[in-house]
C-alpha cells in the first residue's frame, strides 16, 4: 500500500488508537506514545504537518515489528 503524503503527526495518533496506544506524555513537538498490547510498546511521533514519508515509515515499522506484521498490513489497517 502506498503511505498517505498528507498526515499530520496528530492524524497518526489518532489512527494508533485502533491499535491500542495512547497518548502518555509530550515534550515540546513530539508525542510518546505507548501501547500494552502484546506486551508493553512505546512509540515517538512528531507533531509535524505534515509527516515526511520516511519518518511515517519507520514509525509503522516499528509498529509492525511489535505486533508481527508487515508495515503494509498495518498501514491498511489505519489508513483504508
Amino acid at each position: 500500500m502506498r503511505l498517505p503524503r498528507d498526515i499530520t503527526g496528530d492524524d497518526l495518533a489518532k489512527a494508533l488508537r485502533a491499535l491500542g496506544y495512547e497518548v502518555t506524555r509530550q515534550t515540546g513537538s513530539h508525542m510518546r506514545l505507548t501501547t500494552m498490547q502484546n506486551g508493553e510498546h512505546h512509540v515517538t511521533v512528531p507533531r509535524h504537518d505534515p509527516l515526511r514519508i520516511g519518518t511515517l515509515g519507520g514509525i509503522l515499522a516499528d509498529v509492525a515489528a511489535h505486533f508481527a506484521t508487515t508495515r503494509d498490513e498495518i498501514a491498511t489497517r489505519l489508513f483504508s
